[in-house]
């Protein structure tokens, strides 16, 4: 009877262990690897102009002139990577690097381009981040390696720009989070602010609530066993890939942006990471706001916010 009961145990563990394997491979690839995934451009483009009708009388007048270009790199792993660049209007050393949110792309970042390149007169430059628009990649990194990638595209746009250049990194969502990972790293003396706009705490926290929210699960176990299962495909695991940490060790300025109405990269976060950041450092909640909508509903104040801002540091 105990050798019976032993090998029930076993086999119920055996099969808890399969639901759990099975699931954790269900939800890497959910999260990092969706069908949808800012690949197609010409979709992309058709969505700016519905979205943003002002963003297509200005690319058609850098099309006829040839000013929107694209480059590529190849990262320190051999990844073949993408972006966009646009030179201001008159010569300039004040440059931006914009970086796109989750499945989205250089293309949906073009808003942001405009903000900089037609209001500000900045030059301009926006990458696609790996597994996204034209770049390669197998899987959505979540800004942790996607901030390597930006600080090698930070040191091309200084090779296009020029050697006395002034650069502010404007990122939204998960390249609000790059924006806010990489302002951990060393910077150029080029590298003057960073503007990030609803970005996560860390990857682990948005993944996290996503799983109670989305499919009304705990933490444990699927969430230690997929961070794992990321680590083992992918070479960095959830809990280290943190805005947090990484805000802890920046010195530059950053302007925080959050809509008080925020679910998906909820409200709550933006608080410990302004608190976590050295100054300085200014924050703006944005009334009534949804993510990553804050510029669409607010298109003056926030143009006339990152513009005072940006102008206490890029001269």
């Amino acid at each position: 009877m105990k050798r019976k009961a032993f090998y029930s145990l076993f086999i119920v563990f055996l099969l808890m262990l399969l639901i759990l394997v099975g699931g954790s491979f269900y939800m890497i690839d959910y999260s990092l690897k969706p069908v949808h995934r800012g690949r197609n451009e010409v979709e992309s483009i058709e969505y700016m102009y519905k979205k943003y009708p002002y963003v297509k009388l200005w690319m058609d007048s850098l099309q006829k002139v040839t000013a929107l270009k694209d480059t590529f790199i190849h990262n320190k792993e051999g990844k073949r990577l993408h972006a966009y660049y646009v030179v201001a209007p008159k010569p300039t050393y004040k440059t931006a690097v914009i970086i796109h949110g989750y499945t989205d792309n250089a293309i949906r970042m073009m808003m942001i381009g405009y903000l900089y390149n037609h209001d500000l007169h900045y030059n301009i430059l926006l990458p696609d981040l790996q597994y996204h628009g034209q770049s390669d990649g197998n899987a959505i990194q979540m800004g942790w390696k996607d901030r390597l990638d930006v600080l090698e595209w930070m040191d091309v746009a200084q090779s296009i720009y020029g050697d006395s250049l002034q650069m502010v990194v404007h990122g939204i969502s998960m390249g609000a989070a790059t924006t806010m990972m990489l302002s951990g790293e060393k910077q150029k003396e080029y590298v003057k602010c960073f503007i990030e706009d609803c970005g996560y705490t860390s990857v682990w926290d948005e993944f996290s609530q996503e799983l109670k929210v989305r499919f009304h699960s705990p933490e444990f176990p699927l969430m230690y066993s997929t961070s794992w299962l990321c680590q083992l495909k992918y070479g960095w695991n959830f809990k280290e890939a943190s805005s947090l940490d990484q805000v802890k060790k920046s010195v530059l300025p950053m302007l925080f942006i959050h809509g008080d109405a925020d679910t998906f990269v909820p409200t709550w976060m933006v608080y410990p990471l302004y608190d976590a950041k050295p100054e300085p450092k200014e924050l703006w909640i944005v009334p009534g706001a949804k993510h990553a909508v804050s510029y669409k509903e607010n298109k003056v104040e926030y143009t006339n916010r990152v513009k005072t801002f940006v102008e206490k540091y890029i001269q």
